[in-house]
C-alpha cells in the first residue's frame, strides 16, 4: 500500500478509527502504551465513518448486540462504560458529528486532534453522553482546549465544525479509508518511505503493537 505522507520522521504512524467505535475505545490503552514506548513516532489520525449518516433509531435488537459488544470491549481493555445509551428511545447512532469534531480539531489544532478523538470516546462510552450533538461536542473541546491555553475555542470549533469545508474534510477521510480498502476499525499502519505497513487491523495488545513497530524500525 503507498500512502502519500507528509511527516518528516522515519517512522509514522497512521490510525484510521472512529470516535463511536467501542473497539476504538478499547484501543485507546493499548495504543496509548504504545506511544509512550516510541514517543518520537508521530500519529496522523484518519476517520473511517463506522455509522457515518445514520438515520435510524436505535432499536432493541440493536441495544442487546451493541450490550454484548461492550461487555467484549470492556472485559479485554478494561475501559469503562455507561449503560445511558441503552436507557433511551430516541437515540440515532450516527458517527459522522463526532468524526467531523475530530477532523474540525485536526485542521485548526492538530496537535490536539487524538486528545480529541480520545475525549470524545471517554464522553461517550464512559460518561454516557449525547456524542452526536454539536453542544455536547463544543463542551467536550472545551475541556481539551481548555487544559492547553489552546486559542482557537469554543466558538471559533463550533463555526468551524458547522461549516461544509469540515463536513466535506470528513467525507474524504471516509472515502480515503475505503481507497485503502481498510476493513475494520481501529486499523493501525505504519509508514517508511511513504510504504505503509498494517500494525494491526483490529484491536491488539501493547506488547505486539510494540514487537511489530520495533521490527519496523530495525530495519
Amino acid at each position: 500500500m503507498s500512502i502519500p505522507t507528509t511527516v518528516s520522521s522515519p517512522v509514522s504512524l497512521i490510525y484510521i478509527g472512529d470516535p463511536m467505535c467501542s473497539w476504538c475505545y478499547g484501543f485507546g490503552v493499548p495504543v496509548g502504551q504504545l506511544l509512550t514506548r516510541f514517543p518520537e513516532v508521530s500519529v496522523q489520525l484518519v476517520l473511517g465513518g463506522l455509522r457515518a449518516y445514520n438515520t435510524q433509531v436505535m432499536d432493541d435488537a440493536l441495544k442487546d448486540k451493541l450490550r454484548g459488544a461492550w461487555a467484549g470491549v470492556a472485559q479485554r481493555s478494561g475501559q469503562p462504560f455507561s449503560p445511558a445509551l441503552f436507557e433511551r428511545n430516541d437515540f440515532v447512532y450516527d458517527t459522522e458529528p463526532a468524526c467531523r469534531a475530530v477532523v474540525t480539531v485536526r485542521e485548526h489544532a492538530p496537535h490536539l486532534a487524538l486528545a480529541m478523538y480520545h475525549a470524545i470516546q471517554h464522553a461517550f462510552y464512559a460518561d454516557g453522553r449525547d456524542t452526536t450533538k454539536a453542544a455536547v461536542l463544543g463542551e467536550i473541546w472545551d475541556d481539551v482546549h481548555g487544559r492547553t491555553r489552546e486559542a482557537w475555542g469554543h466558538i471559533d470549533f463550533l463555526r468551524d465544525f458547522d461549516s461544509e469545508a469540515m463536513r466535506q474534510r470528513a467525507r474524504d477521510d471516509f472515502a480515503q479509508a475505503q481507497r485503502w480498502g481498510v476493513s475494520g476499525f481501529p486499523t493501525l499502519l505504519a509508514v517508511v518511505d511513504g510504504q505503509a505497513q498494517v500494525l494491526t487491523n483490529g484491536y491488539a495488545e501493547a506488547d505486539m503493537l510494540a514487537q511489530r513497530l520495533g521490527q519496523i524500525i530495525a530495519r
